[in-house]
C-alpha cells in the first residue's frame, strides 16, 4: 500500500475568530494561518469591549492591523457606523475581505497597505482606533506619531493598544490620556483617549 503524501501547507484558512457581542454574536469566521497573526483573545476582546461599551455605535473605526479582524468584526457586530481594517498581507486580507462579504450590509472597508504608509494618505479622523501590531518590530511610535499629528484622530478619540508585556511602552502623545490599563497571559493592553489640543 502506497504511503500516503503529507498535507501540503496552504493559505487554507487554518483558525476561526467568534463574535461575543452584537448583531452577531456568536458567529464564527474563519482564519488563515499566517507567521506572526495573534488573534486578539476572547478574554481580552471581551474585557476591551466592556470597556468601550458605549463608544462604539455609531462611531467611525480604525483597526490598523487588522490581522484576523477580530476587533474590526467585533466593532461592526456592535453598530459601529463605519470600520476600515488595514492589513499588509495580500492573503490575510483577502480573507478578511471574504468574511466581510458574509456580514449583511456591513459597513466595513479591508485595505491591503503598510500601516505607516497608509497613514501618509490624506486622513479622515476617526473615532475609535485599535492598534496590536505584530510584536518586535517597533512599530508603534511611529503610528502613534502619524496618527495624532496627521488628522486621523477625532478632538476626543479612544485608542486602543495591545502589545507585548514586559516592553516598555513607546512614547506617546502628550495629550493622550490613560484610561484602562490590564495584563493578560503574554500581553499587555491599554486604552486612552485623546484630548484635544489647544
Amino acid at each position: 500500500m502506497a504511503k500516503a503524501k503529507p498535507a501540503k501547507k496552504t493559505a487554507a484558512a487554518s483558525g476561526q475568530i467568534r463574535l461575543i457581542g452584537g448583531q452577531w454574536r456568536g458567529r464564527k469566521l474563519p482564519v488563515l494561518h499566517s507567521e506572526g497573526l495573534r488573534p486578539t483573545t476572547d478574554r481580552v476582546k471581551e474585557t476591551l469591549f466592556n470597556w468601550l461599551m458605549f463608544d462604539i455605535r455609531d462611531r467611525r473605526c480604525l483597526d490598523l492591523f487588522a490581522g484576523s479582524g477580530s476587533l474590526g468584526f467585533e466593532a461592526l457586530s456592535r453598530y459601529a457606523a463605519e470600520v476600515v481594517m488595514v492589513e499588509k498581507d495580500a492573503a490575510v486580507a483577502g480573507q478578511l475581505k471574504r468574511n466581510l462579504a458574509t456580514l449583511p450590509a456591513a459597513p466595513g472597508a479591508v485595505v491591503q497597505a503598510d500601516a505607516v504608509q497608509f497613514l501618509q494618505q490624506p486622513a479622515t479622523p476617526f473615532d475609535v482606533v485599535f492598534l496590536d501590531p505584530p510584536f518586535h518590530q517597533e512599530l508603534l511610535p511611529k503610528v502613534c506619531e502619524r496618527l495624532e499629528n496627521h488628522g486621523w484622530l477625532a478632538d476626543d478619540a479612544l485608542v486602543y493598544i495591545e502589545r507585548e508585556q514586559g516592553l516598555a511602552l513607546p512614547t506617546l502623545p502628550t495629550n493622550w490620556s490613560l484610561l484602562k490599563d490590564k495584563q493578560a497571559g503574554q500581553v499587555s493592553y491599554q486604552l486612552y483617549q485623546r484630548e484635544q489640543v489647544k
